[in-house]
């Protein structure tokens, strides 16, 4: 652990940490995560191995706005890549950010602004599929 801003410390990931490859599941709860330490709201995950060839699960996030949508989404993508050497394969809609899509190949983020949740409405769409439970972020 090292300090960072006033109150806090960070975990300085190990060499280790970076090493250990996470199985799918486990990247997926950890997106969730970083989704909603950046207070993301509604996050989900959804199973799509029963229904998907393309990846194993979805994470959906919801943010405020357009800023705190990209702010998610920037938080994701530089843990995962600094933690787990992950980088996304593909990114779409990270300049609109109403609706940011990042394949991590077995993992899908998804995170919307509101209203583009509403619109899409993936878990309706999805509905077959299974959610997996989250444990609430600290508040």
């Amino acid at each position: 652990m090292t300090a960072g801003r006033a109150g806090y410390t960070r975990r300085v990931p190990t060499t280790k940490d970076a090493d250990r490859t996470l199985n799918s599941l486990e990247q997926a709860r950890r997106v969730a995560e970083l989704a909603q330490e950046k207070l993301a709201r509604g996050v989900v995950i959804l199973d799509m191995r029963p229904v998907c060839s393309y990846t194993d699960y979805f994470v959906i996030a919801t943010g405020q706005n357009p800023r705190q949508t990209k702010a998610i989404y920037d938080e994701v993508r530089e843990r995962l890549k600094r933690d787990q050497r992950a980088i996304p394969h593909a990114v779409e809609g990270d300049r609109e950010a109403t609706w940011i899509v990042a394949d991590y190949i077995d993992v899908v983020l998804h995170v919307f602004t509101p209203e583009a949740r509403k619109y899409y409405d993936l878990e309706d769409l999805w509905g077959d599929v299974p959610a997996i439970e989250l444990e609430a972020a600290a508040s």
